[in-house]
Protein backbone atom coordinates (compact mmCIF):
# COMPACT_ATOMS: atom_id res chain seq x y z
CA UNK A 1 0.00 0.00 0.00
CA UNK A 2 3.06 2.28 -0.03
CA UNK A 3 2.33 3.61 -3.52
CA UNK A 4 -1.29 4.35 -2.55
CA UNK A 5 -0.24 6.05 0.68
CA UNK A 6 2.10 8.39 -1.18
CA UNK A 7 -0.76 9.61 -3.37
CA UNK A 8 -3.49 10.38 -0.81
CA UNK A 9 -3.80 12.20 2.51
CA UNK A 10 -3.07 10.46 5.81
CA UNK A 11 -6.68 11.04 6.89
CA UNK A 12 -8.04 9.34 3.76
CA UNK A 13 -5.56 6.48 4.13
CA UNK A 14 -6.47 5.91 7.77
CA UNK A 15 -10.20 6.02 7.04
CA UNK A 16 -10.41 3.92 3.87
CA UNK A 17 -7.32 1.70 3.74
CA UNK A 18 -6.51 0.74 7.34
CA UNK A 19 -9.69 -1.45 7.59
CA UNK A 20 -8.76 -3.34 4.38
CA UNK A 21 -7.51 -6.92 4.82
CA UNK A 22 -5.43 -8.38 1.90
CA UNK A 23 -6.57 -11.97 1.37
CA UNK A 24 -4.83 -13.52 -1.63
CA UNK A 25 -3.18 -12.98 -5.00
CA UNK A 26 -3.55 -15.79 -7.52
CA UNK A 27 -4.22 -16.13 -11.26
CA UNK A 28 -3.67 -12.38 -11.65
CA UNK A 29 -6.52 -11.72 -9.20
CA UNK A 30 -5.88 -9.71 -6.03
CA UNK A 31 -8.60 -10.15 -3.38
CA UNK A 32 -9.12 -7.78 -0.47
CA UNK A 33 -11.68 -7.90 2.32
CA UNK A 34 -13.69 -4.76 3.14
CA UNK A 35 -16.08 -4.34 6.08
CA UNK A 36 -19.23 -3.30 4.18
CA UNK A 37 -20.96 -2.72 0.87
CA UNK A 38 -20.47 1.02 1.40
CA UNK A 39 -16.69 0.54 1.64
CA UNK A 40 -16.73 -1.38 -1.63
CA UNK A 41 -18.76 1.32 -3.39
CA UNK A 42 -16.60 4.14 -2.03
CA UNK A 43 -13.29 2.47 -2.93
CA UNK A 44 -14.58 1.50 -6.36
CA UNK A 45 -15.71 5.04 -7.12
CA UNK A 46 -12.74 6.93 -5.67
CA UNK A 47 -9.65 4.73 -5.35
CA UNK A 48 -9.98 1.57 -7.48
CA UNK A 49 -8.10 3.10 -10.39
CA UNK A 50 -5.21 4.10 -8.11
CA UNK A 51 -5.09 0.64 -6.46
CA UNK A 52 -5.08 -1.15 -9.82
CA UNK A 53 -2.33 1.06 -11.18
CA UNK A 54 -0.25 0.36 -8.08
CA UNK A 55 -0.83 -3.40 -8.47
CA UNK A 56 0.19 -3.28 -12.13
CA UNK A 57 3.38 -1.44 -11.24
CA UNK A 58 4.27 -3.90 -8.45
CA UNK A 59 3.34 -7.20 -10.14
CA UNK A 60 4.14 -6.31 -13.74
CA UNK A 61 1.03 -8.27 -14.71
CA UNK A 62 -2.48 -7.52 -15.85
CA UNK A 63 -4.28 -7.53 -12.51
CA UNK A 64 -7.91 -7.67 -11.46
CA UNK A 65 -9.06 -6.34 -8.10
CA UNK A 66 -11.62 -8.46 -6.24
CA UNK A 67 -13.46 -7.40 -3.10
CA UNK A 68 -14.74 -9.77 -0.43
CA UNK A 69 -17.49 -7.88 1.39
CA UNK A 70 -18.50 -8.94 4.88
CA UNK A 71 -22.29 -9.08 4.80
CA UNK A 72 -22.92 -10.46 8.28
CA UNK A 73 -20.06 -10.21 10.76
CA UNK A 74 -21.71 -12.88 12.95
CA UNK A 75 -21.50 -15.45 10.18
CA UNK A 76 -18.12 -16.24 8.66
CA UNK A 77 -19.82 -17.42 5.51
CA UNK A 78 -21.78 -14.21 5.12
CA UNK A 79 -19.57 -12.76 2.40
CA UNK A 80 -19.89 -11.78 -1.23
CA UNK A 81 -17.13 -11.26 -3.79
CA UNK A 82 -17.28 -8.35 -6.26
CA UNK A 83 -14.94 -7.43 -9.11
CA UNK A 84 -13.47 -4.01 -9.83
CA UNK A 85 -14.37 -2.29 -13.06
CA UNK A 86 -10.88 -0.76 -13.25
CA UNK A 87 -8.44 -3.51 -14.38
CA UNK A 88 -5.06 -2.34 -15.69
CA UNK A 89 -2.03 -3.91 -17.23
CA UNK A 90 1.48 -2.41 -17.22
CA UNK A 91 1.35 -1.22 -20.83
CA UNK A 92 -1.85 0.72 -20.12
CA UNK A 93 -0.26 2.35 -17.09
CA UNK A 94 2.81 3.34 -19.07
CA UNK A 95 0.72 4.68 -21.94
CA UNK A 96 -1.43 6.75 -19.55
CA UNK A 97 1.65 8.19 -17.88
CA UNK A 98 3.08 9.16 -21.25
CA UNK A 99 -0.03 10.92 -22.53
CA UNK A 100 -1.91 12.32 -19.54
CA UNK A 101 0.07 15.56 -19.30
CA UNK A 102 0.45 16.47 -22.94
CA UNK A 103 -1.61 18.50 -25.37
CA UNK A 104 -2.34 16.57 -28.60
CA UNK A 105 0.54 16.55 -31.07
CA UNK A 106 -1.61 17.00 -34.15
CA UNK A 107 -1.69 20.42 -35.82
CA UNK A 108 -5.48 20.73 -35.75
CA UNK A 109 -7.74 20.07 -32.76
CA UNK A 110 -9.42 16.65 -32.97
CA UNK A 111 -13.03 16.29 -34.06
CA UNK A 112 -15.77 16.53 -31.45
CA UNK A 113 -16.21 12.75 -31.65
CA UNK A 114 -12.64 12.33 -30.33
CA UNK A 115 -12.61 15.38 -28.08
CA UNK A 116 -11.75 14.94 -24.41
CA UNK A 117 -12.93 17.99 -22.48
CA UNK A 118 -11.41 16.75 -19.18
CA UNK A 119 -14.73 17.60 -17.54
CA UNK A 120 -16.13 15.58 -14.65
CA UNK A 121 -19.79 14.89 -15.57
CA UNK A 122 -20.68 14.59 -11.87
CA UNK A 123 -19.88 18.27 -11.31
CA UNK A 124 -23.05 19.91 -12.58
CA UNK A 125 -25.59 22.55 -11.64
CA UNK A 126 -27.99 20.01 -10.16
CA UNK A 127 -25.65 19.14 -7.30
CA UNK A 128 -24.18 22.63 -6.84
CA UNK A 129 -26.06 23.71 -3.74
CA UNK A 130 -26.82 27.39 -3.35
CA UNK A 131 -27.11 29.85 -0.49
CA UNK A 132 -26.51 33.53 0.10
CA UNK A 133 -22.78 33.07 -0.52
CA UNK A 134 -23.05 31.72 -4.08
CA UNK A 135 -26.57 32.22 -5.44
CA UNK A 136 -25.64 35.16 -7.68
CA UNK A 137 -22.58 33.36 -9.07
CA UNK A 138 -24.64 30.28 -9.93
CA UNK A 139 -27.34 32.35 -11.63
CA UNK A 140 -24.78 34.17 -13.80
CA UNK A 141 -22.98 30.92 -14.57
CA UNK A 142 -26.24 29.36 -15.83
CA UNK A 143 -26.88 32.31 -18.17
CA UNK A 144 -23.33 32.11 -19.48
CA UNK A 145 -23.64 28.40 -20.19
CA UNK A 146 -26.76 29.05 -22.26
CA UNK A 147 -24.99 31.63 -24.44
CA UNK A 148 -21.19 31.31 -24.08
CA UNK A 149 -18.90 34.02 -25.38
CA UNK A 150 -21.57 36.71 -25.56
CA UNK A 151 -21.62 38.11 -22.00
CA UNK A 152 -19.37 37.93 -18.95
CA UNK A 153 -16.26 37.17 -20.99
CA UNK A 154 -13.85 36.46 -19.42
CA UNK A 155 -15.57 35.10 -16.32
CA UNK A 156 -13.27 35.12 -13.29
CA UNK A 157 -14.20 33.25 -10.09
CA UNK A 158 -12.13 33.61 -6.94
CA UNK A 159 -12.36 32.42 -3.37
CA UNK A 160 -10.58 30.34 -0.75
CA UNK A 161 -9.95 26.64 -1.26
CA UNK A 162 -13.02 24.43 -1.18
CA UNK A 163 -15.78 26.99 -1.78
CA UNK A 164 -16.84 25.39 -5.08
CA UNK A 165 -14.91 27.26 -7.79
CA UNK A 166 -13.92 24.10 -9.66
CA UNK A 167 -17.41 22.64 -9.29
CA UNK A 168 -19.09 25.75 -10.69
CA UNK A 169 -16.76 26.22 -13.66
CA UNK A 170 -17.04 22.52 -14.56
CA UNK A 171 -20.82 22.78 -14.24
CA UNK A 172 -20.69 25.57 -16.84
CA UNK A 173 -18.64 23.38 -19.17
CA UNK A 174 -20.93 20.37 -18.75
CA UNK A 175 -24.03 22.49 -19.39
CA UNK A 176 -22.50 23.95 -22.57
CA UNK A 177 -21.72 20.46 -23.88
CA UNK A 178 -25.22 19.29 -22.94
CA UNK A 179 -26.83 22.13 -24.90
CA UNK A 180 -24.44 21.90 -27.86
CA UNK A 181 -22.38 18.67 -28.14
CA UNK A 182 -20.44 20.20 -31.05
CA UNK A 183 -18.79 22.75 -28.76
CA UNK A 184 -15.15 22.05 -27.97
CA UNK A 185 -14.92 22.71 -24.23
CA UNK A 186 -11.57 22.29 -22.48
CA UNK A 187 -11.08 22.25 -18.72
CA UNK A 188 -7.48 22.29 -17.50
CA UNK A 189 -5.69 23.16 -14.29
CA UNK A 190 -2.97 25.79 -14.44
CA UNK A 191 -0.48 23.23 -13.17
CA UNK A 192 -1.22 20.83 -16.03
CA UNK A 193 -1.23 23.71 -18.52
CA UNK A 194 2.27 24.64 -17.32
CA UNK A 195 3.41 21.00 -17.60
CA UNK A 196 2.09 20.72 -21.16
CA UNK A 197 3.70 24.00 -22.17
CA UNK A 198 7.08 23.00 -20.71
CA UNK A 199 6.92 19.70 -22.59
CA UNK A 200 5.97 21.49 -25.83
CA UNK A 201 8.90 23.91 -25.52
CA UNK A 202 11.31 21.04 -24.92
CA UNK A 203 10.13 19.46 -28.17
CA UNK A 204 10.06 22.77 -30.05
CA UNK A 205 6.28 22.39 -30.41
CA UNK A 206 5.43 25.76 -28.84
CA UNK A 207 3.44 26.98 -31.87
CA UNK A 208 1.45 23.74 -32.11
CA UNK A 209 0.62 24.01 -28.40
CA UNK A 210 -0.73 27.54 -28.78
CA UNK A 211 -2.56 26.65 -32.00
CA UNK A 212 -4.29 23.71 -30.33
CA UNK A 213 -5.74 25.84 -27.54
CA UNK A 214 -6.73 28.57 -29.98
CA UNK A 215 -9.02 26.00 -31.59
CA UNK A 216 -11.31 25.49 -28.60
CA UNK A 217 -14.72 27.10 -28.08
CA UNK A 218 -14.59 27.33 -24.29
CA UNK A 219 -11.36 27.35 -22.29
CA UNK A 220 -11.57 26.83 -18.51
CA UNK A 221 -8.30 27.47 -16.69
CA UNK A 222 -8.43 26.48 -13.02
CA UNK A 223 -6.15 28.09 -10.38
CA UNK A 224 -4.44 30.64 -12.62
CA UNK A 225 -2.54 31.95 -9.57
CA UNK A 226 -0.28 28.91 -10.00
CA UNK A 227 1.11 30.56 -13.16
CA UNK A 228 2.54 33.42 -11.07
CA UNK A 229 6.17 33.94 -12.01
CA UNK A 230 5.94 31.60 -15.03
CA UNK A 231 6.59 34.30 -17.63
CA UNK A 232 6.86 32.10 -20.73
CA UNK A 233 3.69 30.19 -19.87
CA UNK A 234 1.85 33.44 -19.21
CA UNK A 235 2.94 34.73 -22.61
CA UNK A 236 1.56 31.62 -24.29
CA UNK A 237 -1.74 31.95 -22.40
CA UNK A 238 -1.85 35.66 -23.25
CA UNK A 239 -1.78 34.89 -27.00
CA UNK A 240 -4.38 32.14 -26.58
CA UNK A 241 -6.58 34.49 -24.53
CA UNK A 242 -6.38 37.31 -27.07
CA UNK A 243 -7.26 35.04 -29.98
CA UNK A 244 -10.22 33.38 -28.27
CA UNK A 245 -11.60 36.68 -26.98
CA UNK A 246 -11.26 38.27 -30.41
CA UNK A 247 -13.31 35.56 -32.12
CA UNK A 248 -15.97 35.45 -29.40
CA UNK A 249 -15.00 32.26 -27.58
CA UNK A 250 -15.67 31.89 -23.86
CA UNK A 251 -12.87 32.16 -21.27
CA UNK A 252 -13.40 31.03 -17.67
CA UNK A 253 -10.77 31.29 -14.94
CA UNK A 254 -10.50 30.61 -11.22
CA UNK A 255 -8.04 31.68 -8.53
CA UNK A 256 -7.77 31.98 -4.77
CA UNK A 257 -7.81 35.79 -4.97
CA UNK A 258 -8.85 38.54 -7.42
CA UNK A 259 -6.58 39.28 -10.43
CA UNK A 260 -5.10 42.50 -9.00
CA UNK A 261 -3.88 40.62 -5.91
CA UNK A 262 -2.03 37.86 -7.77
CA UNK A 263 1.58 38.97 -7.60
CA UNK A 264 3.73 37.54 -10.37
CA UNK A 265 1.16 37.93 -13.15
CA UNK A 266 2.02 40.22 -16.07
CA UNK A 267 0.21 43.55 -15.99
CA UNK A 268 -1.11 43.10 -19.53
CA UNK A 269 -2.64 39.75 -18.51
CA UNK A 270 -4.19 41.26 -15.38
CA UNK A 271 -5.63 43.99 -17.59
CA UNK A 272 -7.26 41.40 -19.88
CA UNK A 273 -8.71 39.50 -16.93
CA UNK A 274 -10.43 42.70 -15.75
CA UNK A 275 -12.28 43.04 -19.07
CA UNK A 276 -15.06 40.69 -18.02
CA UNK A 277 -16.84 39.81 -14.80
CA UNK A 278 -15.05 38.97 -11.55
CA UNK A 279 -17.03 37.30 -8.76
CA UNK A 280 -16.09 36.03 -5.31
CA UNK A 281 -17.39 32.72 -3.99
CA UNK A 282 -17.56 33.01 -0.21
CA UNK A 283 -17.61 30.26 2.37
CA UNK A 284 -21.09 28.77 2.80
CA UNK A 285 -23.31 30.08 5.55
CA UNK A 286 -24.88 27.81 8.17
CA UNK A 287 -27.97 26.93 6.13
CA UNK A 288 -25.90 26.01 3.08
CA UNK A 289 -23.53 23.90 5.16
CA UNK A 290 -26.53 22.01 6.54
CA UNK A 291 -27.86 21.51 3.02
CA UNK A 292 -24.53 20.03 1.91
CA UNK A 293 -24.48 17.68 4.90
CA UNK A 294 -28.05 16.49 4.31
CA UNK A 295 -27.23 15.73 0.68
CA UNK A 296 -24.00 13.89 1.49
CA UNK A 297 -25.59 11.79 4.24
CA UNK A 298 -28.58 10.92 2.02
CA UNK A 299 -26.27 10.08 -0.88
CA UNK A 300 -24.27 7.68 1.31
CA UNK A 301 -27.34 6.24 2.99
CA UNK A 302 -26.24 7.48 6.41
CA UNK A 303 -28.81 8.17 9.11
CA UNK A 304 -27.73 11.38 10.87
CA UNK A 305 -30.08 13.22 13.19
CA UNK A 306 -30.91 16.89 12.74
CA UNK A 307 -29.16 17.67 16.03
CA UNK A 308 -25.88 16.16 14.78
CA UNK A 309 -26.24 17.88 11.40
CA UNK A 310 -26.64 21.18 13.27
CA UNK A 311 -23.59 20.44 15.45
CA UNK A 312 -21.34 19.61 12.51
CA UNK A 313 -22.54 22.60 10.46
CA UNK A 314 -21.87 25.00 13.35
CA UNK A 315 -18.33 23.73 13.87
CA UNK A 316 -17.07 22.85 10.39
CA UNK A 317 -16.64 25.90 8.18
CA UNK A 318 -14.66 24.49 5.26
CA UNK A 319 -16.91 23.02 2.51
CA UNK A 320 -14.52 20.17 1.68
CA UNK A 321 -14.37 19.15 5.32
CA UNK A 322 -18.15 18.71 5.48
CA UNK A 323 -18.19 15.69 3.18
CA UNK A 324 -15.09 14.31 4.87
CA UNK A 325 -16.80 14.41 8.25
CA UNK A 326 -19.77 12.39 6.96
CA UNK A 327 -17.46 9.78 5.41
CA UNK A 328 -15.41 9.60 8.61
CA UNK A 329 -18.55 9.22 10.73
CA UNK A 330 -19.75 6.34 8.60
CA UNK A 331 -16.34 4.67 8.62
CA UNK A 332 -16.07 4.89 12.40
CA UNK A 333 -19.65 3.73 12.83
CA UNK A 334 -18.86 0.63 10.73
CA UNK A 335 -15.51 -0.01 12.40
CA UNK A 336 -16.89 0.33 15.93
CA UNK A 337 -20.29 -1.23 15.14
CA UNK A 338 -21.84 1.81 16.81
CA UNK A 339 -24.75 4.01 15.75
CA UNK A 340 -24.00 7.61 14.82
CA UNK A 341 -24.78 9.64 17.92
CA UNK A 342 -23.51 12.95 19.31
CA UNK A 343 -20.64 11.29 21.19
CA UNK A 344 -19.36 9.64 18.00
CA UNK A 345 -19.76 12.90 16.10
CA UNK A 346 -17.63 14.78 18.62
CA UNK A 347 -14.94 12.10 18.50
CA UNK A 348 -14.93 12.14 14.70
CA UNK A 349 -14.55 15.91 14.54
CA UNK A 350 -11.79 15.97 17.14
CA UNK A 351 -9.79 13.40 15.15
CA UNK A 352 -9.90 14.93 11.69
CA UNK A 353 -10.03 18.68 12.26
CA UNK A 354 -9.77 21.35 14.87
CA UNK A 355 -13.28 22.34 15.92
CA UNK A 356 -13.73 26.08 15.79
CA UNK A 357 -15.24 27.95 18.67
CA UNK A 358 -19.01 28.17 18.04
CA UNK A 359 -20.62 31.54 17.38
CA UNK A 360 -17.33 33.36 16.86
CA UNK A 361 -18.20 36.97 16.06
CA UNK A 362 -16.38 40.02 14.73
CA UNK A 363 -17.12 41.78 18.01
CA UNK A 364 -15.57 38.89 19.94
CA UNK A 365 -12.49 38.90 17.69
CA UNK A 366 -12.08 42.66 18.22
CA UNK A 367 -12.33 42.25 21.98
CA UNK A 368 -9.72 39.47 22.01
CA UNK A 369 -7.25 41.34 19.79
CA UNK A 370 -7.75 44.56 21.74
CA UNK A 371 -7.00 42.76 25.00
CA UNK A 372 -4.07 40.82 23.55
CA UNK A 373 -2.26 43.92 22.27
CA UNK A 374 -3.56 46.21 25.06
CA UNK A 375 -5.04 48.71 22.57
CA UNK A 376 -8.48 50.21 23.12
CA UNK A 377 -11.13 49.28 20.52
CA UNK A 378 -11.98 52.98 20.04
CA UNK A 379 -8.36 53.58 19.06
CA UNK A 380 -8.48 50.68 16.59
CA UNK A 381 -11.61 52.21 15.02
CA UNK A 382 -10.02 55.66 14.85
CA UNK A 383 -8.11 57.07 11.83
CA UNK A 384 -4.81 56.54 13.72
CA UNK A 385 -1.90 55.40 11.54
CA UNK A 386 0.33 54.34 14.42
CA UNK A 387 2.07 51.10 13.49
CA UNK A 388 0.74 49.04 16.42
CA UNK A 389 -2.82 50.31 15.87
CA UNK A 390 -2.77 49.58 12.14
CA UNK A 391 -1.38 46.10 12.82
CA UNK A 392 -4.13 45.30 15.34
CA UNK A 393 -6.76 46.62 12.93
CA UNK A 394 -5.40 44.45 10.10
CA UNK A 395 -5.28 41.36 12.31
CA UNK A 396 -8.93 41.85 13.30
CA UNK A 397 -9.93 42.02 9.64
CA UNK A 398 -7.83 38.96 8.78
CA UNK A 399 -9.23 36.84 11.62
CA UNK A 400 -12.79 38.02 10.95
CA UNK A 401 -12.59 36.89 7.34
CA UNK A 402 -10.96 33.59 8.28
CA UNK A 403 -13.25 32.64 11.14
CA UNK A 404 -16.62 34.09 10.16
CA UNK A 405 -18.73 33.97 7.00
CA UNK A 406 -19.09 37.73 6.63
CA UNK A 407 -18.26 39.65 3.45
CA UNK A 408 -15.36 42.12 3.23
CA UNK A 409 -17.70 45.12 3.23
CA UNK A 410 -19.50 43.99 6.38
CA UNK A 411 -16.24 43.36 8.22
CA UNK A 412 -14.99 46.81 7.24
CA UNK A 413 -18.19 48.45 8.44
CA UNK A 414 -17.65 47.04 11.96
CA UNK A 415 -13.96 47.92 12.11
CA UNK A 416 -14.06 51.70 11.96
CA UNK A 417 -16.35 51.87 8.91
CA UNK A 418 -13.63 50.88 6.41
CA UNK A 419 -14.46 49.87 2.84
CA UNK A 420 -14.05 46.40 1.33
CA UNK A 421 -10.83 47.34 -0.49
CA UNK A 422 -9.20 48.24 2.83
CA UNK A 423 -10.19 44.86 4.28
CA UNK A 424 -8.77 43.01 1.25
CA UNK A 425 -5.51 44.95 1.61
CA UNK A 426 -5.36 44.18 5.35
CA UNK A 427 -5.87 40.44 4.80
CA UNK A 428 -3.13 40.37 2.19
CA UNK A 429 -0.73 42.32 4.43
CA UNK A 430 -1.26 39.96 7.37
CA UNK A 431 -0.83 36.86 5.20
CA UNK A 432 2.40 38.26 3.74
CA UNK A 433 3.73 38.90 7.26
CA UNK A 434 2.79 35.36 8.34
CA UNK A 435 4.66 33.95 5.33
CA UNK A 436 7.82 36.04 5.79
CA UNK A 437 8.13 36.90 9.50
CA UNK A 438 8.58 33.95 11.89
CA UNK A 439 8.04 36.12 14.97
CA UNK A 440 4.78 37.53 13.61
CA UNK A 441 3.68 34.05 12.54
CA UNK A 442 4.28 32.79 16.08
CA UNK A 443 2.27 35.69 17.49
CA UNK A 444 -0.64 34.89 15.18
CA UNK A 445 -0.60 31.21 16.19
CA UNK A 446 -0.69 32.18 19.86
CA UNK A 447 -3.52 34.66 19.25
CA UNK A 448 -5.59 32.17 17.26
CA UNK A 449 -5.01 29.51 19.90
CA UNK A 450 -6.47 31.83 22.57
CA UNK A 451 -9.30 32.85 20.26
CA UNK A 452 -10.34 29.26 19.56
CA UNK A 453 -9.84 27.87 23.06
Amino acid sequence: MGIVRDNISETAYGTWFTPIVPLKFENQNFTIQVPSQFFFEFLEENYADLICRALARITGQKTKLLYQVVVDSSNNNGKITLQSEHPHNPSEVQKAAQTSNKAPDNLYPPSTQEWDSHLNPQLNFDNFFTGNSNEIARSIAMKMAEDPGKKFNPFFLFGTSGVGKTHLCQAIGNKIVELDPQKKVMYISAHLFETQFTDARRKNDHNDFVYFYQGVDVLILDDIHELAGKEKTQQAYFHIFNHLKLIGKQLILTADRPPVEISGLEERLISRLKWGLTLELQKPDLDLRKKILYHKSTQDGVAISEEIIEYIAENVMEPRDLEGVVSSLLAQSVALNHEIDMELAKVALSRILRVRKPNLTIEGIQSMVSSYFKIEIDQIHSPSRKREVVQARHIIMYLSKKHTNHAHAYIGSLVGNRDHATVIHAIKAVQNSIDTDKSFSSTMKDLESKLLS
